[in-house]
C-alpha cells in the first residue's frame, strides 16, 4: 500500500510524517523504517525508528532506488512500514515520470505486506494518476 502527502514545499509534509512515523511505532509489530536525505531529524524520531539517510548511499536513478528499498526488506523480514521524506529526491525522479515507482512501490507492498507513506513535493494536481488515488493528504 502507498500513501501520499502532497503538497507544495513549506507546507508541513515533514512534521506530518515525523508525526505519523512517531504514533506508529507505539502499536507496530514490526519495523518502521525512516528514508530521509539527511540526519537533520534523527533526535525528531523515536530511537525505536530506524532512520536511514538515503544521501549517504550512492543511489543514482530510480532503479537504483528500488533496489535499495528492497535491499532494506531483505535484511529485515518484519519491515510493517517505510516513511520516505523527499520521496523525489530519495528516488531520483525530480523532473521525470513517478508512475513506474509508485506502481513497483504498490506491488512490493502488496507483495510483502508493507505500507509505504511518501512525502512529495507537489500539488495533487501535478500527480500522475496512480499517485492521485494514494493522496490521503493534501497541503
Amino acid at each position: 500500500m502507498v500513501q501520499i502527502i502532497a503538497g507544495i514545499k513549506g507546507k508541513g509534509k515533514t512534521r506530518r510524517l515525523l508525526d505519523m512515523a512517531n504514533a506508529r511505532i507505539k502499536d507496530a509489530t514490526g519495523s518502521v523504517v525512516y528514508l530521509d536525505k539527511s540526519s537533520k531529524h534523527m533526535y525528531e524520531l523515536s530511537n525505536k525508528i530506524r532512520l536511514i539517510n538515503v544521501s549517504e548511499y550512492n543511489i543514482m536513478t530510480s532503479d537504483g532506488f528500488l533496489g535499495f528499498i528492497s535491499g532494506i526488506i531483505s535484511q529485515d523480514h518484519d519491515v510493517e512500514v517505510m516513511f520516505l521524506d523527499s520521496f523525489l529526491k530519495l528516488s531520483c525522479l525530480e523532473g521525470q515520470d513517478m508512475t513506474p515507482v509508485i506502481d513497483a512501490l504498490e506491488k512490493i507492498g502488496d507483495k510483502y505486506n508493507i505500507e509505504f507513506v511518501l512525502s512529495i513535493s507537489k500539488d495533487i494536481t501535478e500527480l500522475p494518476e496512480n499517485a492521485k488515488k494514494d493522496v490521503f493528504i493534501n497541503l
